[in-house]
């Protein structure tokens, strides 16, 4: 009997020993929902999708489409997206309780294309043939308080021209703007790079500058909700990772080393990227890319501030240190 014992036992062992080992159970990566617009800029978030950045560190994007910046950050303060990629304007200030810039992305920039003056062909044959010029015509933006609206107003002080010898029109999105300007409904346009250079290439609508070559400053940052950032901090830390990776590859494909814009050895690898998230090809997007930076420019944050309350467009005074949070952000100085 003690020895039928010992070869169950035995037995036993060897199937267990043979048995397949234990299936690892997988980990479902956590959602996260990001606000953005179709632009240059914004598409560095597909860089992070395509290239794993998000799946490493555990998360999964998924996008949603805004029209114009100021809803981002509506959308960001009540929770509805849980990060933003947008414009820095006077609705995102105004929600300063509520939302917090937890790092810095798109900047105009000499050299780099964010944002294009543009005018019609009719107002250019009449005269428009510059910056200069605009005083006394409409120039189209897609909100009153807009980044676009802001942009406008550094490129008219730099230019010597009153903002208020110009005829702002607000038109909700910047498919809109683009569209009323070529269409000769308004006589210049502040719009976005990827939606101006193909008009452009097609002749429909003048360039008068790029913004970015006469008024650099911070033009967009990504956002969350104070809820978000109190609640989570290792959720934004997250994001923030697979970002700023993705920021440096863009960064380091279209940047020479004299930090100057030039197209680098994976340029036509992010360029396909770019071009399959916005529906243009690499020759359309070329002339039009924005500068990416993950640094912040705190002054000029706070110069937005202030002239978004001088102009009427805040109510209340925002606190960009507030606002601004130190957890997360890398400050930078552009000499404001």
């Amino acid at each position: 009997m003690r020895r039928i014992g010992l070869c169950l036992i035995a037995l036993a062992l060897l199937a267990g020993a043979a048995a397949p080992p234990a299936r690892a159970e997988t980990i479902k990566p956590e959602t996260i929902k990001i606000g953005l617009l179709k632009t240059s800029s914004s598409a560095v978030v597909m860089i992070a999708i395509k290239r794993g950045y998000f799946t490493a560190q555990g998360l999964e994007a998924q996008l949603v489409p805004f029209d114009a910046a100021e809803p981002v950050a509506v959308a960001a303060a009540s929770g509805d997206i849980d990060f933003g990629i947008t414009g820095m304007t006077a609705g995102l200030y105004a929600l300063a309780s509520q939302i917090r810039i937890i790092s810095g992305h798109l900047q105009e920039h000499p050299g780099f294309h964010a944002n294009a003056i543009v005018a019609s062909n009719k107002a250019y044959d009449a005269g428009l043939k510059s910056v200069k010029d605009l005083a006394g015509h409409s120039v189209g933006v897609t909100q009153i308080g807009s980044s676009l609206h802001y942009s406008v107003a550094l490129v008219a002080e730099k230019s010597g021209i009153a903002l208020d010898s110009l005829r702002i029109v607000p038109l909700q999105s910047n498919a809109n703007v683009a569209s009323a300007v070529s269409g000769g409904n308004i006589d210049a346009a502040a719009t976005l790079g990827n939606f101006a250079s193909p008009a452009i290439a097609k002749g429909t609508v003048k360039l008068l500058a790029w913004a970015g070559d006469i008024a650099p400053w911070q033009f967009g940052a990504l956002i969350t909700s104070a809820k978000l950032a109190d609640g989570n901090p290792d959720r934004v830390k997250r994001f923030l990772a697979a970002m700023h990776k993705a920021d440096r590859d863009y960064h380091d494909a279209f940047t020479g080393p004299d930090g100057k814009r030039a197209d680098q050895a994976d340029a036509a690898a992010v360029y396909q990227i770019i071009a399959e998230y916005l529906g243009q090809t690499p020759e359309q997007i070329r002339p039009a890319l924005a500068y990416v930076e993950g640094r912040i420019d705190v002054d000029d944050v706070r110069h937005q501030i202030k002239w978004y309350g001088e102009h009427g467009f805040l109510k209340n005074a925002a606190d960009a240190d507030k606002i601004i949070d130190k957890r997360f952000v890398v400050p930078m100085s552009l000499g404001r």
